[in-house]
């Protein structure tokens, strides 16, 4: 197996900027990037295994096995400029679609990487205050082979991604750096594009329950959702939404 190696990872990332480490278990990349004290302008955690991997809304990402992707990326960098969740899906499908053309990777608001309509990624941001400061803890999962599924979960074993693991966790590095770096204006239009979910219609839930069914219309430029209901347009800053006929 392809295992997690620190200079295939770090090989194309700025080292002055970047400190990488690799663990074979831990309990959460991101509890670990929440305990340490940065000494670069971002710090990079990824993990072979984490025994108490976690995504939204304290839900629990299945994550025992060896050779996917387990990551944070921090930083006490002001990312406030465009919302992190929506960036860092955007960014994972470059990555992506950089090593292997023929991933047609979706994404589902507000944190889901969806492929062949199956939750293959998902995304966790958490902030601290540190003093001034805001330390944005930027946490990816992404299913590149697993053998226990739920019906709701999907990976991308058919594109064989293990062999070349260590190399997209530096391609998602570098570019979500590079955008940072950037700042690029046009990202709502991108996204628009990569969502599989304009004018559908959704179920917003809420503790389990469904609370309404809405179409899902588009993003503002803070990354909440525009929704159409009975009542006419609203806006829908977080939550968990299901689409009919996706997992």
């Amino acid at each position: 197996m392809n295992k997690l190696n620190i200079n295939k990872i770090s090989k194309n990332l700025p080292k002055n900027r970047v400190k990488v480490d690799v663990y074979k278990e831990i309990d959460s990349t991101n509890d670990q990037a929440k305990r340490i004290d940065l000494i670069k302008e971002y710090q990079l955690i990824a993990a072979e295994s984490q025994s108490k991997g976690r995504g939204r809304l304290g839900k629990r990402w299945f994550s025992p096995n060896s050779g996917n992707i387990y990551m944070t990326l921090c930083t006490e960098k002001d990312l406030s400029f465009a919302p992190v969740s929506l960036i860092t899906g955007l960014i994972c499908k470059k990555s992506i679609l950089n090593l292997n053309k023929l991933i047609d990777i979706k994404l589902k608001w507000p944190n889901d990487i969806l492929f062949e309509n199956k939750k293959v990624g998902g995304i966790l941001i958490e902030e601290e205050h540190i003093n001034s400061n805001i330390k944005t803890m930027i946490g990816i999962g992404i299913n590149l082979d697993i053998e226990d599924k739920e019906s709701w979960w999907g990976d991308l074993s058919k594109f064989k991604l293990k062999k070349i693991r260590n190399e997209l966790i530096s391609e998602i590095t570098r570019n979500l750096i590079n955008f940072y770096d950037a700042k690029p204006s046009d990202w709502l239009d991108v996204w628009r594009n990569c969502c599989m979910h304009i004018n559908k219609e959704i179920e917003i839930f809420k503790d389990n329950e469904i609370q309404q069914k809405a179409i899902f219309k588009d993003i503002n430029i803070e990354g909440h959702a525009i929704i159409e209901t009975n009542e006419g347009m609203e806006i829908y800053k977080s939550g968990q939404i299901n689409i009919k006929g996706i997992y």
